[in-house]
Formats: C-alpha cells, structure tokens, sequence
C-alpha cells in the first residue's frame, strides 16, 4: 500500500521536471540560432551590377533624315510630226530601250515629200551636167576668140549656180528623210514607259508638239532629302576640329533606303550633292543619292526614311543609352573600379546610333561603366562596394518574358 501511494507523487515530479526542461529549451534556442547565423552568415556579399568595358574605336555617325524618290532621266515623248496616230506598238508599264519604236504617224504625205524632194535633186543634178558641159565647150571658142569672154563668163556662172542647186536640193531631200522618220516615233531614252496619253486616230503635232507618253529611267533612282543646315554647319566645324573624319575616307557618303515598315533596301546608295542654299522658310539644306534600283522595287514619287553616314567619329567610346544620366546641368554616367567603388562622371556626347551614345570626352579607354543594377543601390548607403559583371543587352524574348520574375517573386508572400 505505502508503494502504491508513492507512484503518483512521483509521476507528478517527473512531469514538473519535463516542463522545467522544456521552457529553458525555448529560451535558449533563439541565443544560439542568433549565434549561429552570425559566426556562418557573416556581411551580406556586395551586389552585382552589369558593366561594359570603354572601348574607343571609329564610330560612323548615321543621321535618318526623310526623302522621296525621283527618276534619274525622264523623258516626254512627243510628236514632231503633224498627222493621224496610227497605232501605238509598246505595252503600257513596259521597259524600253532607247531607239524602240512607239508611235507610229500616218507617213503619207511626208513620203510625197520625200519623193517631191528626190525629184527636185534628180533635175538639179540634170541641169548642173548642162550647165558644166556648155561651160567646158566655151572654154576652147574663147581662147580662139570664137566666143565673147562675156558668154563664156555667164556659162561658167550657170554651172556653179546648177551645183549650188544641186546641194540645196539635197538638203530638200535630207530634210524630207527627217520629218519622214518622226513619223516614227522612238523612245529618247532607256528606262520604263507609262500609260499612252493619246489613243489611235488622234491628230497630234498640230501647232505644238503633242506629249504621247513619259519614259523614266528608275535605274539607278535619285532619292532627295533635306538635312537642317545647322546640323550641316556643326557636322562640318567637327570635321574642321578633328573630332570626326569624313566617312570611310571616300568624298561619296553611304547612303541606305529605309522602306515603310522599318524594312532597309538591301543595296546601299551614295551622296552625290548636298544643295549651296538654304530654303528661308525651312532652313533645310537639300541632298540628292543614287541608289542602284536593278529590279524596280523602288518607284519615283515613294516616301521613305534615309540613314546617310557623313561622318566618323575617330577614338570614339560608345555606351549604352540607359548608362548615361542627362539634364539641364549635364550628362554623367556611373564609374567602377577595380576596387568595386562606384564614381559619378561628367562626361561629353554627341549622337545616339543604335541605342549608343557617342562619348566624344570624360571617359578613358578601360574603365567599366555600369550599365545596369541601378535599383540594387537605392537601400544601399553611400561608398558601398558593387561587384562587376559584363552586361548582356536583353533578347526580345527575355524582354516579353520580364513580367513573370516580379510575379514568381512576390507568389511566396502569398502562400500561407
């Protein structure tokens, strides 16, 4: 019985002892988890940032102006001779050749011309034959005083006045041949023809040349843009100071066609003038390129966005547009070391090409500008270390895909 009493008390005291045990356990344990991520975990490590490595080199400078297209040659085709239209032998939006038949004019009566003409040779050239024959019997009967020499003169006077005639009516004849070919009319050049402006059985020529059709020459084609004269003027006082050189060292400018869409014409073209007066009510300059155009793509009167390289800048560092920072005080970008601190620079641009600034002074050939990470430093204090990694620009497809990094982050706080 005595036994038997004892063994509650005791299961008591063992109970008491466990709960005893088990709040110094609670009380501790935060001691040595702080202990512990402490001796492990130590200075969270510096932030990564993307950097590119300054690297100077020749940049060319590609301004995109807008232009039109223009034919090379073009040519009214007209009638020089007076008649019926016969019939029209080419096939409207064709290629022509220069000297290919077009028109063809009723040639009657210039062919009674040409005849009246041949004919009126045909007698001169009789008439001269008498006229030098009676000349030649003279000469004799004068020397023996058979004729007057007043005779003889007027024999001699005849001939030449029959040769005379003569070369009057061959010029008679080749007039007639040339207002018999206009009866034909020709292509004055190569290129493409368009629509015909006058039908069959129309009377052309009557008075003032009738225009038939034009033919416009679209290979190569003239592309004309205009470029404001101040950036002409700033462009050509670099180029005085040494800043740029002109572009690839050649007097004729690349030239590239951009199409609607953003499509670039596969062949690139050349400068070949820019205007010697400004427009007072623009103040743009005009140019002119030629673009080889083998296949027609391109066609006269088209709108299109022209890229002209005029210039290159020599020793010229590009960065990425996102590195620079630009206000009314100036442009400063973002500097790390070797040591991983991070410095503010002032530094000189020129142009953008590409999503690039053109940094033309303030930047060293070597140095890392940071180019991305900007938001890993807004919770950091002043004069914290970064650590250094080559930027990559991001693809198409990791930019469409940015969104899910954000939302993947953020799916954590929402679970229970």
């Amino acid at each position: 019985m005595l036994f038997s009493s004892r063994r509650p008390a005791l299961a008591a005291v063992a109970a008491a002892a466990v709960l005893v045990l088990a709040g110094c356990g609670k009380s501790e344990a935060p001691a040595g988890g702080a202990h512990g991520a402490g001796a492990g975990g130590g200075a969270p490590p510096p932030p990564e940032v993307g950097v590119v490595v300054a690297t100077p080199g020749d940049v060319g400078l590609v301004t995109e102006l807008p232009g039109r297209l223009e034919a090379s040659r073009v040519a009214e085709v007209r009638a020089r001779a007076a008649g019926i239209l016969q019939k029209r032998v080419f096939r409207e939006g064709s290629d022509v050749k220069a000297g290919q038949l077009l028109f063809n004019i009723d040639p009657a009566p210039y062919v009674a011309a040409a005849q009246s003409a041949q004919a009126s040779l045909a007698r001169a050239e009789a008439n001269a034959v008498q006229a030098k024959a009676l000349a030649e019997r003279y000469k004799p009967l004068v020397e023996a005083n058979a004729v007057s020499k007043q005779e003889y003169l007027n024999a001699v006077a005849a001939a030449k006045t029959a040769e005379a005639d003569i070369a009057v009516s061959r010029a008679s004849v080749q007039t007639a041949k040339i207002n018999l070919g206009y009866a034909s009319v020709t292509s004055p050049i190569s290129g493409r023809i368009g629509r015909a402006l006058v039908t069959e059985g129309a009377l052309v020529g009557q008075g003032d040349a009738t225009p038939l059709a034009v033919v416009q020459q679209i290979d190569p084609i003239y592309v004309n843009f205009t470029q404001s004269a101040n950036d002409v003027l700033k462009l050509r006082r670099a180029m005085e100071a040494g800043q740029f050189k002109r572009a690839s060292g050649t007097d004729a400018a690349s030239v590239r066609v951009v199409l609607e869409g953003g499509n670039e014409y596969a062949l690139p073209g050349k400068l070949l003038f820019s205007d010697l007066t400004v427009d007072s009510t623009t103040g743009q300059v005009t140019l002119r390129a030629e673009v080889p155009n083998p296949k027609g793509e391109l066609l006269p009167g088209l709108y299109v966005r022209v890229r002209v390289e005029q210039a290159q800048a020599t020793n010229a560092i590009t960065v990425p547009q996102q590195a620079v920072t630009r206000t009314q005080q100036g442009d400063t970008l973002t500097v790390v070391d070797a040591e991983g601190k991070m410095h503010k620079r002032e530094v000189k641009i020129s142009a953008a090409q590409n999503n690039q600034w053109i940094v033309l002074d303030g930047l060293k050939a070597g140095e890392q500008v940071m180019v991305d990470g900007f938001q890993k430093l807004m919770m950091m204090p002043p004069g914290s270390a970064v650590k250094a990694v080559p930027w990559k620009p991001p693809t198409p497809a990791a930019a469409a895909t940015a969104p899910a990094p954000a939302a993947a982050a953020s799916a954590p706080a929402t679970k229970p």
